[in-house]
């Protein structure tokens, strides 16, 4: 048997090993350790940072490295800056909006990369937004009942191009009468990846009118208080929904789309939704 001695089988190999990759710039290696500390709790919402001559010997970088690395927390709205006298940078305040804008962007990403597909997120609209429309029935008031009456539309009465935001600010005053913040921030962007990529230019008249029927049953149950119905209800509507994208989703494909759903795409939609 002939032995291959371990210097050539490792100089055969050597040309295909991929070279390794490049050190993080010394910002984006700093922003990370401080993103981390914030994560972490190390600096609390509304705390100030360090001054940068503190930073800047604790982390051993020059000033212009920490203030490139202040400059990207504060692209990704982490921490803020105050100029003046009592002025410094802060770590920012979490706002839901801002967290649920960057989970869109993400969602959005993972389908015109065709990571996610139209079936599995309707599947995590079912899981948040049923439960969410029970405990809607269980937890509103009278201004969140305002809010759903006043979100309802007569799709023969609204024009087409008009009608996308009533449906979208239904959903989300239905996730808010849940009365827990998280639902919003989880299940807004997926609400509004489906619906930005597939029904705004695509989805035919009568599908409206189903939306419209869907809504006004899922309002009539929490109205009643009744849990269970309205469960029921938000259920059923997700399932009227999902014929619908699942067209469009396919027929975007054969028109040549990008991915699941891409904007602006002429699709096929079906006849009935």
């Amino acid at each position: 048997m002939r032995v291959v001695s371990a210097d050539r089988s490792s100089a055969g190999r050597s040309d295909h090993r991929r070279p390794a990759p490049a050190p993080a710039p010394a910002y984006a290696a700093l922003a990370a350790e401080l993103r981390g500390q914030i994560i972490a709790g190390r600096f609390q919402p509304g705390e100030r940072l360090p001054a940068e001559p503190e930073l800047c010997a604790g982390h051993g970088v020059s000033r212009s490295t920490l203030r490139e690395a202040l400059r990207l927390l504060a692209s990704q709205n982490l921490v803020t800056t105050v100029r003046g006298v009592a002025g410094g940078t802060f770590v920012a305040h979490p706002r839901p909006d801002q967290i649920s804008a960057h989970l869109e962007t993400g969602l959005n990403l993972l389908a015109v990369d065709t990571q996610v597909s139209v079936d599995q997120l309707l599947e995590i609209r079912e899981l948040l937004e049923v439960p969410a429309a029970g405990l809607a029935a269980l937890r509103r008031d009278e201004e969140d009942l305002a809010e759903l009456r006043g979100s309802l539309f007569d799709p023969a009465e609204i024009d087409p191009a008009e009608i996308f935001e009533p449906n979208r600010h239904f959903h989300v005053m239905l996730l808010r009468a849940a009365g827990n913040p998280l639902l919003e921030v989880v299940t807004r962007p997926v609400f509004s990846v489906l619906n930005e990529r597939f029904l705004r230019e695509n989805a035919p008249p009568r599908f409206w009118h189903r939306v419209d029927a869907d809504h006004r049953e899922i309002l009539r149950h929490i109205e009643a208080g009744d849990e269970r119905a309205a469960r029921a209800a938000a259920k059923a509507h997700l399932g009227h929904l999902r014929s619908t994208y699942v067209s469009i989703d396919r027929d975007l494909r054969r028109a040549g789309g990008a991915g699941p759903g891409t904007p602006g795409t002429p699709g096929m939609p079906p006849a009935d939704g």
